[in-house]
């Protein structure tokens, strides 16, 4: 099986330009593609690791993946799937995020020896001059033609702002420098993109005359066409930082039935047979496979050793055990407590991380989503007392996926 050939089997692509020429290249080796990335937080998430984990495949049989940190795009933010308009960040908060990036992504991607590269936008965006922007892109673009971008249809009726306009044609002009700089004639990216892409192809052709490739890759999706990677607290982040290894495990863990062979085929790097196998499971055999893909996912973000420990962390509370010495833990001070020595339990779901308000813990507690070691509680002025943290401390869980160990230190 060639690698086009594994990449469709595996339902990861989309949308492209020119298959043939796309195949020929990539199957070959040759092909030198960019995928960017805006530095819209401190941590990559779960949407970023599906376009890792398509960089590292492509890598694997020889071709150069360029990974673009978006410096300069970052200034503006991409308005593709959104519904209003993004925050605007600081120079010294992006350039904070993108150092984070680097780190994370050097997990994935070897780019020793030229064999991958890491740029960033802001090298050349940032000191563009506007009016030559407008003599030398501007005439290349159709407003009428950019106005029926799905990126932008969406937006027009609650309002889009021409900062947020200019976006399109900043990722075309990355495109064309790329090109120019690098010999980077391909662009992947999450379908979303699909009009930013195409811009950037046309603009290649019409001032250098020169044929560029696009690609989208499929959306990260669960069976109802909800984006997958984000739960009730939020995202689901790859600094163990923001979601521990356990959080980590537990989210895929945890994913539907129908879910868990379509994560299994874009995300991992178990072979086809293997997983088709999986696909014919019924029942029970279904939790081993999420075992497997939680065991997979965790291994290729944190490490063999984590994924081990989340892993025989789950199988313990799965089973009623008691070990929970790799569970993400808060230690409590004496002032947590009040005068009569109790904490109530809507403190304990927020100070864990476990909710970020309150008033979401409060509901989750009447919705009897929340059990303290095993015991299901729906008293929205439950309190515990510091003796009932004993030696051990005590497990909050919340729904089925979330678990945080409290102590007293």
């Amino acid at each position: 099986m060639t690698l086009w050939e594994e990449l469709k089997a595996r339902n990861l692509i989309a949308q492209v330009t020119d298959e043939e020429e796309i195949k020929e290249m990539v199957n070959a080796g040759k092909a030198t593609f960019y995928i960017g990335f805006d530095p819209t937080a401190d941590s990559l998430h779960v949407g970023h690791f599906m376009a890792l984990c398509l960089m590292k495949r492509l890598q694997m049989a020889g071709n150069r993946p360029i990974a673009l940190l978006g410096g300069g795009t970052g200034m503006i933010g991409d308005p593709s799937g959104r519904t209003d308009m993004r925050q605007m960040m600081t120079k010294e908060t992006i350039q904070h995020n993108i150092e984070c990036f680097k780190k994370q992504m050097e997990r994935f991607i070897d780019f020793s020896d030229g064999k991958a590269l890491m740029v960033n936008n802001a090298d050349w965006l940032l000191d563009l001059n506007y009016v030559d922007v407008l003599r030398e892109v501007g005439p290349h673009f159709s407003v009428n033609r950019m106005l029926t971008a799905e990126c932008y249809k969406q937006r027009m009726e609650r309002g889009l702002s021409f900062l947020e306009f200019n976006y399109m044609i900043m990722q075309s002009y990355d495109f064309y420098m790329l090109y120019q700089k690098y010999g980077c004639n391909m662009q992947f990216g999450g379908d979303d993109q699909w009009s930013n892409m195409l811009g950037g192809t046309e603009l290649i052709r019409r001032k250098l005359g020169k044929d560029a490739y696009a690609m989208t890759i499929t959306l990260l999706l669960n069976s109802e066409g909800k984006k997958m990677g984000k739960t009730q607290a939020g995202a689901v982040w790859l600094d163990p930082d923001k979601t521990s290894p356990f959080d980590f495990y537990q989210y895929w863990r945890n994913v539907d039935d129908a879910d868990v062979v379509n994560c299994l085929r874009l995300l991992t790097f178990l072979p086809l047979e293997q997983i088709e196998e999986m696909a014919k499971w019924e029942g029970s055999q279904l939790n081993q496979a999420k075992e497997i893909l939680a065991y997979e996912l965790t291994g290729l973000v944190h490490g063999e050793e984590e994924a081990k420990k989340a892993q025989d962390g789950a199988r313990a509370l799965f089973s009623g055990g008691a070990d929970t010495e790799n569970m993400p833990s808060t230690a409590l001070a004496d002032e947590d407590f009040n005068e009569e020595g109790t904490i109530d339990l809507i403190t304990l779901l927020v100070k864990t991380g476990l909710e970020k308000t309150r008033s979401d813990a409060r509901r989750s507690i009447q919705q009897g989503g929340v059990t303290v070691d095993q015991d299901k509680v729906t008293d929205v002025y439950a309190t515990l007392t510091r003796e009932q943290f004993g030696t051990d401390g005590v497990v909050i869980r919340k729904g089925k996926k979330k678990f945080h160990k409290v102590t007293v230190g």
